[in-house]
């Protein structure tokens, strides 16, 4: 197994504020990693750790074979990193805010790799198109064609989906999908539960603390979730009693159902069994997904910013 990243215990503190707080990670080569978890977990500056951005406060480790510290330049050189705003020039034309990273990156062949940037984004016929005036799903696919000028090994993306729409986050996964086979990691950080499951390795962090992570397909099993399906007539009245029901930990709306999950399988079963017959709504077993793991972890993670001493 060859890792691009090995890192283990990440700290980086802002004050009295630690934000990431031991983050250890080892992923594959060529593997995608969704990095889930609510608004100021700590995701973005754990990225920006690991793609020699930000100079941790304490841990270490590798990224691509490079010392976290010490080869900072070279692991920089060799990442393609793409933030949550676009950061391109607005009064630019496609074409031309390419023209300027490339040159920024010192790069040879420019019009090649330009021609083939815009080639693979589906930019060619828009290319003297100003920056400004596309939407969120052009100028995604066009931070994202900057980002791989250079043709890193790396990617990291920052929620680069958000606001855009399906047809264009489906266009974009797909290019993500053809660069891994290609061998590059990737790491990307989201909230859409249908992005998650495209990746190969989740990991949930919340508030600085990893919670968990391991192959996307295992997560609901690592957490230990059984998942019961209700649907039927007088949902919000039993929404509300199952939450103190044995065996219930999580009760959530899914449209017109309830899923309903918890750890202690028996004494859940128990319970399902009891209104099951007593009740008109249909039950149904269920392999629990990302979706509840995530709603389940968060529940049960503490806010780092609420825990922070006051000032004086």
């Amino acid at each position: 197994m060859t890792l691009a990243i090995d890192v283990r215990d990440l700290v980086k503190r802002y004050g009295t504020r630690t934000v990431v707080d031991k983050f250890s990670l080892a992923l594959e080569r060529g593997r995608i990693c969704g990095f889930l978890g609510p608004n100021g977990s700590g995701k973005t500056t754990t990225l920006r750790m690991i793609c020699g951005l930000l100079t941790p406060d304490g841990g270490g480790g590798t990224c691509l074979g490079y010392d976290l510290v010490r080869d900072r330049e070279e692991i920089k050189r060799q990442t393609g990193y793409m933030t949550q705003r676009f950061g391109l020039y607005e009064d630019l034309t496609i074409r031309e805010n390419l023209e300027f990273v490339a040159r920024v990156y010192g790069l040879d062949r420019l019009k090649e790799r330009i021609d083939r940037s815009l080639e693979r984004l589906a930019l060619t016929t828009r290319q003297s198109q100003l920056a400004g005036s596309l939407s969120g799903g052009w100028k995604q696919r066009l931070a994202l064609a900057a980002c791989l000028l250079h043709e890193p090994k790396l990617l990291l993306l920052d929620e680069p989906t958000a606001g855009v729409d399906p047809k264009a986050r489906r266009d974009f996964w797909d290019e993500i999908r053809r660069l891994s086979a290609k061998g590059v990691t990737v790491l990307v950080s989201t909230h859409y539960m249908d992005e998650a499951v495209q990746c190969d390795f989740i990991t949930y962090i919340a508030y600085g603390k990893k919670l968990i992570d391991g192959p996307s397909a295992k997560i609901p099993e690592l957490v230990g979730l059984e998942t019961w399906r209700v649907d039927g007539p007088e949902l919000p009245a039993l929404e509300a009693r199952l939450k103190t029901e044995p065996g219930v930990e999580q009760v959530a709306r899914f449209g017109t159902v309830l899923h309903v999950s918890g750890t202690d399988k028996e004494a859940l079963r128990t319970t399902v069994k009891r209104l099951e017959a007593a009740g008109t709504q249909r039950w149904s077993l269920q392999v629990a997904g990302l979706e509840e793991a995530f709603i389940f972890l968060m529940a049960g993670a503490r806010d780092n910013f609420s825990a922070q001493p006051k000032a004086a």
